[in-house]
């Protein structure tokens, strides 16, 4: 669909809003009294979330030529159908459907919420990276917080086994000045090397970090951000993951899309379904979600 055709069918004016962007692919604009969001059909891929009289929650980094095809290290990246690489090696990194053009399978709004869900189903383009037959959902609303769903669907004749996972950049004024609450008690595993630890307290964010925990069995999951410099807390609360991993790259992490010193500026909190290996297979006919809830509050003890 065109701009025109997409604004026309699923917009809505002042809340919903279709434009042009990266590689030739639409993104949405989401706004209400609550807030606004902006969201690439290009791999479902949050690229900002400001809640109102809050600053920006979701770093991006300045570069804005990526193409089909790359990755791209910002919003919030989707992860799927494996977290990571140690599933798959055949499989890209974080999987392919953040590289995939998604298509709009519906919005909806009132007064406490916008929404837009994309969608990505299976096609001879998909068959040629993995060969099985899914259709997943992406979900994601302004409201009091901004919430993600991700719904994968088995649509094959047989299972596969899969995993996913939501990749935030949260904002940090300064990420020395940050630290993790609510893993406190958690085994996690070290990726640099693959020991195990246990946490007790608050992880602090002062050195280059790639952590990935294991949580205890709960409806609900919940991680904050404190971060000292901004004097707020970003909570992310997540449901159907039993992993979450703390990312940040430190100045030795030369990625392509940063400039020097933007490692400070972003601390990932991920909520993760498994990792290294799924813990289950998707049968046929099934389906499974994935959520993720956050939101930023004022924190004048940080």
């Amino acid at each position: 669909m065109t701009i025109d055709e997409l604004n026309r069918r699923y917009g809505a004016p002042g809340r919903i809003v279709f434009r042009a962007g990266h590689c030739g692919y639409p993104e949405v604009a989401l706004a209400n009294r609550f807030g606004t969001a902006e969201v690439a059909l290009l791999g479902a891929n949050v690229l900002s979330y400001k809640p109102t009289g809050h600053a920006p929650v979701i770093f991006r980094p300045d570069k804005r030529d990526y193409n089909r095809g790359e990755s791209f290290h910002g919003g919030i990246p989707l992860c799927w159908p494996q977290f990571g690489n140690k599933m798959d090696k055949t499989l890209p990194q974080h999987g392919f459907a953040r590289i995939m053009p998604f298509s709009v399978a519906g919005t909806q709004y009132s007064e406490e919420m916008t929404e837009v869900t994309l969608a990505l189903e299976s096609s001879d383009e998909t068959k040629k990276i993995w060969p099985n037959d899914f259709r997943i959902e992406m979900k994601i609303s302004v409201s009091m917080k901004l919430n993600l769903k991700l719904v994968t669907e088995n649509r094959g004749e047989k299972p596969f086994r899969y995993s996913a996972g939501f990749h935030p950049y949260i904002v940090a004024g300064d990420r020395d000045a940050c630290s993790l609450r609510g893993a406190d008690g958690c085994d996690y595993v070290d990726a640099a090397d693959m020991s195990s630890h246990l946490l007790c307290g608050d992880l602090p964010m002062n050195v280059s970090r790639d952590l990935v925990f294991s949580l205890p069995p709960a409806l609900k999951h919940e991680a904050v951000l404190v971060d000292g410099s901004l004097k707020r807390a970003v909570a992310v609360v997540s449901s159907g993951n039993t992993r979450l991993v703390v990312w940040n790259p430190g100045p030795e992490g030369r990625l392509s899309d940063f400039k020097d010193g933007d490692w400070r500026k972003f601390v990932c909190v991920e909520p993760v379904t498994a990792w290294p290996q799924p813990e289950r297979e998707l049968a046929p006919g099934e389906k499974e979600s994935l959520t993720a809830a956050i939101q930023s509050t004022l924190d004048t003890s940080a």
